[in-house]
């Protein structure tokens, strides 16, 4: 069986940080597709606690957009 998830790629000074968002699990990696291979690498080790009818996922649309917050300072 197989699942989708959402990952969300960041640059966080010298590593790229990935976060799934269905499950919350993070990795990082030197480059983006360094970060990639962990991330699954690290999702793949957190889905072996579950048994395969009780595997989280999401077959929701996930939106995401950038938005701007006004900050005092």
């Amino acid at each position: 069986m197989k699942k989708k998830f959402t990952a969300v790629i960041n640059k966080e000074e010298k590593w790229y940080v990935a976060h799934c968002v269905e499950l919350d699990v993070v990795s990082q990696g030197k480059t983006i597709e360094e970060a990639q291979a962990n991330l699954k690498e690290a999702v793949e080790l957190y889905l072996e606690s579950f048994e395969p009818e009780d595997c989280p996922g999401s077959d929701s649309e996930i939106i995401f957009y950038p938005f701007e917050v006004a900050v005092n300072g």
